[in-house]
């Protein structure tokens, strides 16, 4: 179901702004970039992403579930490892420190509630850097 809204123009004419019930909202959708090459040829990565139909806000309960339209936040997982951490900044992930060689991020669209709803992973070689320095 679909309720009109009026919310005020730029030219002092009102025009409507369609409310949509959650249910019937779009999927979220979660689009991940490739690190940054100049950054990674140095050892740091800088992953970028951007999302549709979900906002990016820390808000993590039950609660939360109804508001329209959805939000969410981030886990990021770096390989495979047994933990996560939760984003919510809207920032690139940046991490610096990993060791040279392949290296696989996995990033997490979740609810408030911490239940994934979309997920892409990111695999990636971090190159030797001369000196062994690694962004530090």
């Amino acid at each position: 179901m679909s309720l009109p809204v009026f919310a005020q123009g730029d030219v002092g004419g009102a025009s409507p702004i369609a409310v949509v019930a959650i249910e019937n909202e779009a999927a979220p959708r979660l689009i991940v970039d490739q690190p940054l090459p100049g950054p990674l040829a140095k050892g740091q990565v800088f992953i970028g992403y951007r999302t549709e139909n979900i906002r990016i806000v820390p808000v993590y309960n039950k609660g939360a579930l109804d508001v329209s339209p959805r939000i969410g936040h981030l886990h990021v997982t770096v390989d495979g490892t047994p933990w996560h951490w939760a984003d919510a900044s809207n920032e690139p992930i940046i991490l610096v420190g990993l060791p040279p060689g392949p290296h696989k991020v996995l990033v997490e669209l979740a609810d408030p509630t911490h239940m994934v709803v979309a997920s892409k992973a990111v695999e990636f070689v971090v190159p030797a850097v001369a000196g062994g320095q690694h962004g530090h």
